[in-house]
């Protein structure tokens, strides 16, 4: 009666399949929604472009962004990534470029100090600005104004240029070493901001008589680039391995430092995302985007002053710029080769913003609403298997049947040989551990192997000599080695084929020990090494 009582809630116990052990797994962290935003950029790559890529910069009116490329400025679809145009009428190198803001004009700037502006569309010289001594490292165009033009270079001068009679307005002395970036204020035509060498930023403002900075900060390395964020408010300066933020209306007071990468940064911008609330889009969120030498694009959320996005490209890169409409993405690298992306849109997403009704002159046309089915509805009771449940929907989950391999089905009627060796004949090492593991619990192991013939013992046999010197398992299956031994010596002795596979594991163990202690001479070697170490 009692053996009849402890199988049935030995029955009872049995409703899951035996699994074996897990394996330890590496911790990898989830991507965050906006981590999978970032990345479904699909990567385009523009390869051999003869020289490092030192400046991007997209038009703001159409989909075509620039690139300084040795001497030459090249215009890129930012749909496709093909080239479209080039001007070769550089005599240096092109250190910067930029669209004015009706897209109309771009202004490049290269190594032998001149400035010039081109047409976009004819790519004809307009003018030519030349007036710096040194090589010219920045061109900008201010927002808010189509007729002048800010650049600074080598000779430490900044320079706000009258485009229009290619003469310079006012000539703005302040820095002592190269002046290599500047930004123009998204608020103010008349005010912007330059980084130099001598470790500085300084604010401008052309209405001021002195000719000298209205606001000095002092980022501590020389300054690589530098950038307003929309708000006209604040600034943020990249140099050395650090990217700070900056509060101008507060006396120029720093409000960050992000030191998250490894090398000197080269280039930062600003990127933006639609952040969705209950399914629904809602406002655009700005982030700070930023590369280095170290070959790392960083993200950084200036409202939550944290990194939310980080990525890894396969060499230093130079420069970096993002679409107004934050679409299209494009990376210049030290070895001449762009890393372009655009956003992947969902088909049922307008591309450029234009419907049907737009072309036949009606404007945009929206698209019906489906009336969502109510339980009232006649309709509700006959939806398909394929309808998506609403979040007020009760859901009855059907229990999924649990499928039992055939050792755990023998396992389950107590033939508990016939599990054994239909395990052993899987040949799935987890799996036989975790049976034996079952039998142990059971106290069924020795009465199973007494029972195995010599076919079946050379089956065991096998397993042992193969899986008996795994670190995870050995201890079990050393213990099971000597009680097999114990059992079954005399069979052994009688039969050529097992006397074959106690010499294999044998010298497999054998081996194990020789390895161990191996281990364990170079373990004494290095350990007084060690402690010398931490005492210095």
């Amino acid at each position: 009666m009692a053996d009849n009582e402890n199988q049935t809630q030995q029955k009872k116990d049995m409703i899951f399949p035996v699994k074996p052990k897990l394996k330890p797994k590496s911790r990898t962290p989830s991507k965050s929604p906006e981590s999978k935003y970032w990345a479904s950029y699909k990567s385009t790559q523009i390869p051999k472009l003869i020289s490092s890529i030192p400046s991007i910069s997209f038009s703001p009116t159409s989909p075509i962004f620039a690139s300084a490329v040795s001497a030459s400025l090249t215009l890129f679809s930012s749909q496709t990534f093909t080239q479209t145009s080039s001007v070769s009428s550089f005599s240096d190198v092109v250190s910067s470029c930029s669209f004015r803001s009706d897209g109309s004009l771009i202004a490049a700037s290269d190594l032998s100090g001149l400035v010039q502006v081109f047409d976009v569309k004819t790519r004809t010289p307009l003018r030519r600005l030349r007036s710096h001594a040194r090589p010219v490292r920045f061109v900008k165009y201010p927002v808010l104004d189509k007729l002048h033009l800010v650049s600074g270079g080598d000779d430490a001068v900044v320079k706000y240029w009258d485009v229009a009679n290619e003469t310079v307005v006012i000539d703005l002395l302040g820095h002592k070493d190269y002046v290599r970036c500047g930004d123009c204020s998204p608020t103010n035509g008349e005010m912007f901001v330059t980084g130099s060498y001598d470790h500085t930023v300084k604010l401008w403002d052309v209405r001021v008589e002195s000719k000298k900075s209205v606001l000095q900060v002092n980022h501590g390395k020389p300054i690589e680039d530098v950038m307003f964020l929309p708000s006209g408010g604040m600034v943020v300066t990249a140099g050395g391995n650090s990217v700070k933020i900056w509060d101008l209306i507060g006396g120029g007071k720093m409000l960050h430092s992000i030191e998250s990468h490894n090398k000197t940064v080269t280039s930062i911008c600003v990127g933006k995302l639609i952040e969705k609330e209950n399914g629904e889009e809602g406002m655009w969120q700005y982030r700070i985007m930023s590369v280095g030498l170290d070959g790392y694009m960083k993200v950084f959320d200036y409202a939550k002053m944290k990194i939310t996005h980080s990525m890894r490209f396969p060499a230093p890169l130079m420069s970096i710029a993002v679409s107004p409409d934050c679409m299209a993405r494009a990376i210049g690298t030290s070895n001449g080769i762009i890393f372009g992306g655009r956003r992947k849109v969902k088909e049922n997403e307008v591309q450029g913003g234009r419907g049907f009704g737009d072309f036949i002159g009606l404007g945009s046309v929206e698209e019906p609403k489906r009336r969502a089915l109510r339980p009232s509805n006649f309709r509700y009771f006959h939806r398909g298997q394929a309808e998506k449940p609403n979040e007020s929907d009760y859901l009855i989950m059907r229990t999924k049947k649990v499928k039992l391999t055939e050792h755990d089905k023998l396992l389950k009627k107590f033939r508990h040989k016939e599990a054994f060796v239909s395990v052993l004949n899987g040949k799935n090492p987890e799996n036989v551990v975790a049976v034996i593991e079952e039998l142990v619990a059971r106290r069924k192991l020795i009465k199973c192997v007494s029972n195995l013939s010599e076919e079946e013992l050379g089956l065991l046999l096998g397993f042992l000599y193969k899986y008996s010197t795994m670190p995870r398992h050995s201890s079990l299956l050393i213990g099971l080695t000597r009680k097999v031994l114990e059992m079954k010596g005399d069979d052994i002795r009688a039969s050529d084929a097992l006397k074959g596979h106690i010499r294999n594991l044998k010298r497999a163990i054998e081996e194990e020990i020789r390895i161990q202690q191996s281990l364990q001479e170079i373990q004494g070697v290095i350990s007084p090494l060690l402690r010398i170490a931490g005492r210095r």
